[in-house]
C-alpha cells in the first residue's frame, strides 16, 4: 500500500502546525480565517445611538406630562368649580372659577368638522395626482400642495378673518334661511366668527399635509395589482377601489391622524376666526366656539400667577387629547396590517 492509499485510509489529513491557527490562514487552504468581530464596531454604536434617540422621545414626553402637572396641581387646588365640568373662564378671580368643558368640546367639534370637509377632498386630490392626471400636470400640482403646506398660520388666520368670513356669513344667513329648522342652523345671529368660519379655514390648513400622504400611499401600491385588477376586466375606478383603497387604507389613516393632530393643537388661526364663547353648542353659524389652544393664546398675557396655571392645566388636557388620538391611530393601524398579513 502506498503512503498516498494510507493517507487516505488512515486519519486522512495531516497534522496541522500550531501556526496554522493564527488567523491569518487557513488551515485547509483557500482564503484567510475570518476575522475576529471587533467588541466596539461601527453597527454596534449605530445601534446605540439608535436606541438612545427613540428613548429620548419617550424621555421628552414624560418630562413634558410631569412638568404640565407640576404647574397645573396648584391652580387646580385653587380652583372653587369643578374643572371637568365648568363652562366659564376665570381663573384671574379673588376665587378662582374655570373650567375646560368648553373648551374641550370647541376643540373636538372644530377639529371634527374640519376632518369631515378636508378628509374627501384630500382623497380626490390624491387620487387624481397619482393615477388620473398627466405627469406634466400631477408634478407642478402636486408641489403646489406641498407649499401649501408650509404657509405659517397665521397667514391662514388672517386669510381667513379678513376674506373669508365675508362670504361665510353670507353662506350662514341662507343656511339659517332655508335650513334653520335643523339645530345646527338655527339661532337669530349674528353671524360671522362661528365654528363654521374655523372649522373651514383649519379644513384648508390640514388639506395639504393629508394630500400629499394620501398620494405617496397611493403611489406605492404595486404595479401587478393594479395590473391584476385591469385584467379582470375592472375599469379605472374599479381597479382603485378594490386595488389602490384597500392597500393604502392604514396609510390614509396616519395621514387622516396626522391632519387631526395639526386641527387639534392650532392656536392663532382659531383665535383669528372664532368668537371666543364659553358654551357648549352644536349651533354652527351663530358667534360663538372657542378651542383650548386658542384660548391660551388669548388670555395667556393678561393671567396671573392662578391664571397661567390654569392655562397650562388645559394644555395638558389638550396633551392628553393628542395621545389618545395618536394611540387610537395607531391601535387601528396595528389591526389593519395584522388583517392584511393574516389574509395574505
Amino acid at each position: 500500500m502506498t503512503a498516498r492509499h494510507a493517507r487516505s485510509a488512515g486519519t486522512g489529513v495531516p497534522p496541522i502546525p500550531p501556526d496554522d491557527f493564527d488567523g491569518r490562514r487557513s488551515p485547509l487552504g483557500g482564503g484567510g480565517a475570518l476575522p475576529k468581530k471587533s467588541r466596539f464596531s461601527v453597527e454596534t454604536g449605530f445601534r446605540g445611538v439608535s436606541k438612545a434617540s427613540g428613548a429620548m422621545v419617550l424621555v421628552i414626553i414624560v418630562a413634558i406630562a410631569i412638568f404640565l402637572i407640576s404647574e397645573a396641581v396648584p391652580a387646580l387646588q385653587a380652583n372653587t368649580e369643578n374643572f371637568f365640568t365648568y363652562k366659564a373662564w376665570f381663573p384671574n378671580d379673588a376665587e378662582p372659577k374655570f373650567g375646560i368643558a368648553a373648551l374641550a368640546f370647541g376643540t373636538v367639534l372644530t377639529s371634527t368638522i374640519a376632518l369631515i370637509l378636508a378628509v374627501p377632498i384630500a382623497l380626490g386630490i390624491a387620487l387624481f395626482l397619482s393615477h388620473y392626471a398627466p405627469r406634466r400636470l400631477a408634478t407642478p400640482l402636486g408641489f403646489t400642495v406641498d407649499l401649501l403646506a408650509a404657509v405659517p398660520s397665521v397667514v391662514f388666520g388672517l386669510w381667513g378673518r379678513d376674506v373669508l368670513m365675508e362670504p361665510v356669513q353670507e353662506l350662514s344667513v341662507w343656511l339659517n334661511k332655508y335650513f334653520g329648522w335643523l339645530p345646527i342652523f338655527g339661532g337669530d345671529g349674528p353671524f360671522g366668527r362661528s365654528v363654521l368660519l374655523g372649522s373651514l379655514v383649519l379644513a384648508i390648513m390640514v388639506l395639504p399635509i393629508m394630500t400629499s400622504l394620501s398620494r405617496e400611499v397611493f403611489q406605492q401600491t404595486p404595479a401587478m395589482n393594479e395590473e391584476a385588477a385591469l385584467a379582470l376586466g375592472a375599469t379605472k375606478w374599479e381597479m382603485i377601489r378594490t386595488a389602490v383603497l384597500p392597500y393604502g387604507k392604514p396609510g390614509v389613516i396616519a395621514a387622516v391622524m396626522l391632519g387631526l393632530g395639526r386641527a387639534l393643537g392650532e392656536t392663532i388661526a382659531l383665535a383669528m376666526t372664532l368668537g371666543i364663547v364659553f358654551n357648549i353648542s352644536f349651533n354652527l353659524i351663530e358667534n360663538g366656539g372657542n378651542s383650548i389652544a386658542a384660548n391660551i393664546a388669548n388670555t395667556f398675557g393678561e393671567a396671573n400667577e392662578t391664571g397661567r396655571g390654569a392655562l397650562i392645566a388645559s394644555g395638558l388636557v389638550l396633551f392628553a387629547i393628542t395621545l389618545v388620538v395618536n394611540m387610537a391611530a395607531r391601535a387601528i393601524i396595528y389591526r389593519r396590517r395584522e388583517f392584511r398579513d393574516s389574509a395574505a
